[in-house]
């Protein structure tokens, strides 16, 4: 998969992708904002495993973010079954040198727009964290709505979290 945006392209995941995402990833601020499997800190052979798992994922759900040839960032979407198979959530990050470029709005509305299609889904969903502003922006200027505070809902780095419940329907 390739989407070309004014400012990034979104592309399927390359194995040569490996060291400019450990660069990158390797952030405790990124770290701060994402779930607990994305691991800190971020290393070459975390890179490594990840890219041999969504490389071979079928279907393709997770994409790289790029910059020129560089993958700076990952946005991905999880698919749900059983009576909410018509809904995925997606998650995403960017590099923090991309930071307020527009990039993870752009990357969220052509994620969004190609899982509504190519999956038949009537909703996608992301679930930041309370006290990421700068997630909560790129999601509403993505065409995503607040839909609700899920209350000390999430655990992140010893602190009791509430999540914030965005999502776009068709």
């Amino acid at each position: 998969m390739r989407i070309e945006l004014d400012n990034c392209v979104v592309r399927s995941w390359e194995l040569s992708d490996a060291a400019s995402i450990a660069k990158y990833a390797n952030n405790r601020k990124i770290w701060l904002h994402l779930r607990d499997a994305f691991p800190h800190p971020y290393t070459l052979d975390d890179a490594q495993r990840f890219l041999a798992r969504v490389t071979t994922m079928e279907p393709e759900t997770y994409f790289a973010i790029a910059v020129g040839q560089e993958a700076v960032g990952s946005i991905g979407y999880g698919l749900r079954d059983d009576v909410e198979r018509c809904s995925a959530e997606i998650g995403y990050w960017v590099a923090e040198p991309f930071w307020g470029r527009g990039i993870a709005t752009a990357a969220l509305r052509a994620v969004t727009q190609y899982a509504m299609q190519t999956h038949d889904l009537t909703r996608v969903y992301a679930l930041p964290f309370d006290g990421n502003p700068a997630s909560c922006r790129a999601l509403e200027k993505a065409g995503f709505v607040l839909e609700g505070r899920m209350r000390k809902s999430a655990i992140k780095d010893g602190k009791i979290l509430d999540q914030l419940l965005y999502a776009r329907v068709s």
